[in-house]
């Protein structure tokens, strides 16, 4: 099956990040093809290479980085709530890509399930 995933919660403010990135993993380890993670709203958080969380906790940015190194999952942070949020391709994590609404929409039409973590 492929999925496609949108992510609307920043990471550390709600479980939404982090249900999305143990759902991808579980998802990818069953055999299922993530076709695509599209961070909206707060999302695009996930995407910012600035977040610096104590040692002793989990790093959300790079879990999602490592994710796209690994299997080639497309990471694709909505360029309209991005702006507002001051997130602007200098600022992305590794393998992060900043587009438009169109790349959801893509998603959802390619993609056999979307699932959505975040209000």
């Amino acid at each position: 099956m492929k999925f496609g995933i949108l992510v609307s919660e920043g990471p550390y403010t709600h479980q939404a990040a982090d249900t999305a990135y143990q759902f991808a993993k579980a998802a990818i380890e069953m055999g299922h093809e993530i076709q695509r993670v599209f961070f909206y709203h707060d999302g695009v958080y996930n995407a910012t290479r600035l977040t610096e969380p104590p040692q002793d906790d989990r790093h959300i940015v790079n879990r999602w980085s490592a994710l796209n190194a690994e299997h080639k999952v497309d990471l694709v942070v909505c360029v309209a709530a991005a702006l507002r949020r001051g997130i602007k391709d200098e600022v992305l994590a590794p393998g992060f890509r900043i587009s438009g609404l169109g790349q959801l929409v893509d998603s959802g039409i390619k993609a056999d399930r979307m699932v959505t973590f975040g209000d």
